[in-house]
Order: structure tokens, then sequence, then C-alpha cells
């Protein structure tokens, strides 16, 4: 039971934050009659609130804690940093910035070695595209190449740039008109396929109409296609193994560049240290943020392969340099955080246990019995359980809700779709740590057999 004085001190807290604090995605009238957690500290997979409730963090916060909270080894080098320098911009050179960027050109697939630092994916996204729009410009003259390939569903950030790219309808209508030249096609969604086909009949349809596309509107005006390995908060979407060396065919056809986004899904998630690995996929820009520090401090990059780096090379005064600055772009404490976290990561390999314990854990939730429990689908700790309804198509919100509270009564905090498509987002994330050991797969299986009762 909570004491008197530690009630007094959560009251406060919220308090303080219902009068000033404006929190993303819900509706603020409902937190009158609605407390929040207080999440007060966390170690492991383990949050806690201040009521002294535990729970079993099976989002990892927002996908992004690979390596646990309360990492000593992560805040002791970015402590260190900070009393050593604590700040300089990235127009000179540091070596937390400097030793990463190259750290980071080993261990990314194929010949993705130059690193322009950011501070999050949405930002990362941003300046992709913006590299993107220059280098059609510098490598084609005389082309028009400015149109950019996205997929509905897809997610890549809350700036103008990025959420042009994002397919989440919802979560761009209320901001249009969009920044020009996007274009989507259909997202890799078998299990609810928009073109109404089967795999593996359809041919991979979804991938083919990305270059119908391409041929459309003239591929002298199309300058990259951006994806997710993996969509992540569209629905743990898994593409057919197809599907990412064809994409990587189309676009070497056209001389197209294929933009990944592995903010999500690299450092590790899906099982490799990088989602494209699964294919063998390697493209010619790729962005990442969440696992590169395990969110221990804010940071984001864009990796390019020399092809487009040299693009934008050029004699001084010609304007070929790419002409964007971040003020806290290469952040050294940042780097110097992703630097330990890298070395846990890699040290524990602990791609290797997010491809064992995940594949247990979607074994587990596939044994479910529960006619409401529509698809369960991933790689690693990257999974998605897709509830329906008898009859079929997605449950409604009520009793997805009931779902999700009996799973947080349970101990456990999981993800849920939102802000993806109208009507029922009946999906529920799952992206634990990637320390996660089997006796808690064990007990995310069994608050979600706890959450069906709720509906049984």
């Amino acid at each position: 039971m909570m004491s008197q004085e530690n009630e007094s001190e959560t009251a406060d807290i919220r308090a303080k934050d219902r009068a000033h604090v404006w929190h993303p995605m819900m509706q603020h009238s409902e937190l009158e009659t609605r407390d929040l957690m207080v999440i007060r500290e966390a170690k492991g997979s383990t949050v806690v609130d201040s009521e002294g409730n535990s729970y079993l963090d099976a989002y990892a916060g927002l996908w992004n804690v690979t390596v646990g909270y309360g990492r000593d080894e992560i805040a002791e080098a970015a402590y260190e940093q900070m009393k050593k320098l604590s700040y300089y911009h990235h127009m000179q050179v540091t070596e937390p910035a400097a030793n990463l960027a190259a750290r980071l050109a080993d261990i990314l697939p194929g010949d993705l070695n130059h690193i322009f630092y950011a501070n999050s994916g949405s930002e990362a996204n941003e300046t992709a595209l913006k590299i993107a729009r220059q280098y059609g410009r510098q490598k084609f003259p005389g082309q028009n190449r400015y149109k950019v390939i996205a997929r509905y569903q897809g997610y890549h950030g809350f700036t103008f740039g990025a959420m042009s790219a994002t397919g989440q309808v919802t979560r761009r209508s209320k901001f249009e008109p969009l920044v020009p030249g996007f274009k989507h096609v259909n997202p890799p969604y078998c299990y609810q396929c928009p073109l109404k086909l089967e795999y593996p009949t359809c041919g991979i349809a979804c991938v083919e109409e990305i270059e119908e596309v391409i041929v459309r509107e003239d591929p002298e005006t199309v300058v990259a296609v951006i994806a997710e390995p993996i969509i992540g908060g569209g629905g743990v979407l898994v593409p057919p193994d197809e599907y990412l060396p064809r994409l990587r065919e189309i676009c070497d056809k056209y001389g197209v560049l294929l933009i990944l986004d592995e903010v999500i899904t690299g450092f590790g998630r899906t099982g490799k240290l990088f989602a494209s690995e699964h294919w063998g996929v390697v493209p010619d820009m790729m962005t990442f943020a969440k696992g590169v520090t395990s969110g221990y401090l804010p940071l984001g990059a864009c990796a390019v392969t020399p092809n487009v780096f040299d693009a934008f090379k050029g004699e001084p005064g010609e304007g070929k340099e790419l002409s964007q600055v971040a003020t806290y772009g290469g952040h050294p404490v940042c780097c110097a955080a992703a630097l330990a976290n890298l070395d846990i990561l890699m040290r524990e390999r602990l791609w290797e246990n997010s491809r064992d314990v995940g594949a247990y854990l979607q074994e587990g939730l596939k044994k479910l019995d529960s006619p409401f429990i529509g698809d369960v689908r991933g790689k690693g700790l990257m999974i998605a359980v897709e509830m329906k309804k008898e009859e079929g198509g997605m449950l409604d919100a009520e009793r997805t809700g009931k779902v999700g509270a009996g799973i947080r009564e349970a101990g456990v905090i999981v993800g849920k779709m939102s802000h993806v498509m109208t009507g029922p987002e009946s999906v529920f994330f799952l992206s634990p740590p990637l320390i996660l050991t089997r006796e808690e797969a064990d007990r995310i299986v069994a608050a979600f057999r706890s959450g069906l009762v709720k509906i049984s």
C-alpha cells in the first residue's frame, strides 16, 4: 500500500502534469477523470510506478529500450563525456561522433559508411528525403527527380517531409496540405491484403505496384522509394521473402534510391542486427534512431553509400554540399552513450536472444485458444497480435480496450495501434527489451490469456 507521503507526492505530480503537460496521441478531456501512471524507476525489463506497482515493459518504452533499463555502463559513459566535453557543434570534430561513425560503418550492411547525425528517427528520415532530392538534381542534371514513393500504413516521422512520406492517413489529414511529390502504394499486408489477393499466388503484386507507379509517373521524376523493412506502428507487417529483393531490383532498374527506415527494426530488434539482413538487401540509405542508444539519450542518423555521398562533392562555391545543420546533431554525450550501448549489444549478442526468445514468445501466443485472435506475426522481438471478431474483421474498440486493460492488470505493458486507419485498430504490439527471458515471455502470454478472459 502506498504511504500517505508517497500518495501526496504522486497527487502533486499528477496535478502539475494535468495543468501544464500536453501529452501526445490522447484526448486530454479524458484525463480529467483518468489517471496516467507516474513512472518512477526501471531496471532490466521492469518499470515501477509511483504507487509501487511493477510492470513488465513489453513495449520497451516506444520500441526503443533494447538493452534494458538501468545499464550503469551507459550512464557512466554519458557522465564522463559530459564532464570532459558537454557539447560542441558538429561543424568541427568531436571524438565520440567520429568513433561512433566508424563503429557504425563497421556493423551496418554493405557499404553504408557515411553518417549524417540527427536527433530522432523523424529527423533522420527528413534528412534522408532532403538528401534524396538534392542527389536527384546533382546526379541527374536536366531531369526532374523529386518524387518519393512510400507505402500506406508506413510511418516515417512527425516532421513535415517525414509525415508526407507516412502512409497513416489519420496522422496526416489534420495537417494537410503536406509536402508535394509523395506517392503511396499498398503495403505487404498478407493477413488482410488490400488488393484482395493471397500469397503466394498473388505474384507479390504489392511490390510490382511500385514499378507500375514509377513508370506511370515517369522514371525521370522519381528519386527514391522509402520503406520500413518491416512496417512497425502500421501493424508489424512482415513482407514475403521475395518482396525486398524485388524492390531492390526495381530501384536499380530505374536508378531510384532505396531508403530503408530501420528506426524500429535496427540494432537487433528482429533477430538480426538490421532487418534488411534477413533478405540480404543493402539500401542506398538507411535511417535509424531508437536502438542506437536504447533510448538513454536522443540520437538518430542517416547512413549513405559512397555513391550517394560522392554526389555531394564539388568545388568550393559550387553549392553541392548538403546545406543542413542540426544544433544537437552528433552531440558528443549522445554519441558516447551510443558507443556504450553498442558495446553491450555486441558483447551480449542480443539479436540472438531476440531471435530465440522472440520465436518462443510467438509460439506461445499462437497457442492461445481464443476466437478473438486473428493473427500473430513478426520477427524476433517485434510482434503483433491482431484481434478479430468471431465473424471476421477487426475486433471493436470496446472489447479491444477490455483486453488491453486485462493485460495491464496482469502486470504487463504492451503497445496498441493508434491513428493509423479509420475504424477499429485492434492490433497489440510487443517489442520488449532484447534481454527478455523465456520466463518473462511466459508472463506476457499469461497476461494475454488474462486479457482475453475479459471478453470470453
